[in-house]
């Protein structure tokens, strides 16, 4: 997936200036910034939620900056918002099938049973499918979220702070779920978070975005290094953090 001189403005403010960036099949690139540097709306771009005033968006080399989101989601592009989009009264199993519903229409029963199984499976949600989606812990829920983004099987998928609202150890273990699709998969992962030592552990390669421009790029370890991160965004912290895993 690319973006080219991508730019977003609401009236006289300008959120997006130009971002232009790449993200490939089997990586998880980490869109990293302060509150405010613009990586929500550049995900809701991406996605097709909002229009972009100029820029092109390119998936495969596909030119779908003109495409509104449903028809992205169908060339392959899944989105995982920032806020919850899990139908609250509802079990695990009520909204996996009623979203695969959405998704693929109207199938036979023992279809759509197996589906949502093994949509469950994929999350490790398999022993909470009779549990409603309020009463999950914060890390339940947002590994429910995962779950409805991959009712289709996706080329792309974009995820905004995944980790948000979820402990040390659920974070862990939804990071290393993104990351196996996108090793395992080759599915084109990219996400934000403010939980940078998490992401950064996460993520192949990281950019920094500042005042709606891309302003660095780097593999997880030269970018905790990088002086624009070091002064603009983390200050000394970001030295201090644990070095990330070995890839396999």
């Amino acid at each position: 997936m690319r973006s080219t001189d991508l730019r977003v403005a609401r009236g006289n403010k300008t959120i997006l200036r130009g971002v232009t960036m790449s993200a490939r099949s089997g990586e998880v690139l980490g869109v990293l910034g302060p509150s405010g540097a613009g990586k929500s709306t550049l995900f809701r771009a991406l996605v097709g939620e909002i229009d972009v005033s100029s820029g092109r968006v390119e998936l495969f080399a596909e030119d779908v900056t003109g495409l509104p989101l449903w028809a992205r989601a169908r060339r392959g592009i899944s989105y995982v918002p920032q806020t919850p989009s899990v139908l609250w009264d509802l079990s695990v199993r009520d909204n996996l099938a009623s979203y695969h519903r959405v998704v693929h229409g109207r199938v036979d029963a023992a279809t759509l049973k197996s589906a949502v199984e093994r949509l469950a499976q994929r999350v490790a949600l398999e022993d909470r499918m009779d549990v409603r989606a309020g009463e999950l812990s914060g890390g339940e829920r947002r590994r429910l979220e995962l779950a409805r983004a991959l009712t289709r099987p996706p080329k792309v998928l974009i995820c905004d702070e995944p980790f948000a609202g979820v402990d040390p150890q659920q974070a862990s273990r939804l990071g290393d779920m993104l990351r196996s699709l996108a090793r395992d998969e080759s599915v084109c992962v990219i996400l934000a978070d403010h939980h940078v030592e998490e992401a950064l552990r996460v993520c192949t390669r990281a950019v920094l975005l500042l005042d709606g421009e891309v302003a660095a790029e780097a593999d997880p370890a030269a970018f905790r290094e990088h002086p624009l991160v070091v002064g603009r965004y983390l200050g000394s912290w970001a030295r201090t953090m644990p070095p990330p895993p070995p890839r396999p």
